[in-house]
């Protein structure tokens, strides 16, 4: 099963797959969470800054997550597209071949879930952005691609634990 969790910056979505990871239900799966600050020491512009090449980097990591059998992560390629479409480096036509292409991959996700920001606030890691109405801009375009390509996802909210029984809950209804 191919688990994904999309949704903007900051919402608790790598803390949340670090903790499926200790859970013995979930101990066949590989899992993986954001390399955002490894990509920055690259020299891969993040955030508004994006450019086509580093959108192409986070595509192909995700194309590279969902060639997995049993695969838990914290970012989707819908994530991708919403970073693409906000980046105020690449070129409308640059935007639009990727989305355009990572579009083929959302169905390749047997279960995915939309993290909300919905009372948490946006923390400070050295890396992403904090600017709230950007994170904002994220999370709107997030849901709009999901509406439009996805149909659904199963939103979550709530502390870790509430969210972790949100998850078992529904990854239990899938099997």
């Amino acid at each position: 099963m191919k688990i994904g969790f999309c949704g903007t910056m900051s919402v608790g979505k790598t803390t949340l797959v670090n903790a499926l990871k200790e859970l013995p239900e979930f101990k066949d799966y590989t899992f993986r969470t954001e390399r955002s600050k490894h990509l920055m020491n690259l020299g891969i512009p993040l955030n508004t800054d994006s450019t086509l090449k580093g959108q192409l980097v986070f595509a192909s990591e995700r194309a590279a997550e969902l060639m997995q059998e049993k695969i838990i992560t914290d970012r989707t390629v819908i994530d991708v597209m919403a970073f693409c479409e906000l980046s105020k480096s690449m070129e409308a036509h640059e935007k639009h071949y990727l989305t355009a292409t990572l579009y083929y991959l959302i169905k390749d996700y047997d279960i995915l879930f939309y993290v909300s920001p919905e009372g948490v606030e946006i923390e400070d890691n050295g890396v992403r952005e904090t600017d709230a109405k950007y994170r904002d801009a994220i999370d709107k375009k997030i849901k709009s691609i999901v509406g439009m390509y996805r149909r659904s996802a199963i939103k979550i909210s709530g502390t870790v634990e509430e969210r972790i029984e949100q998850v078992k809950n529904a990854v239990a209804q899938y099997v």
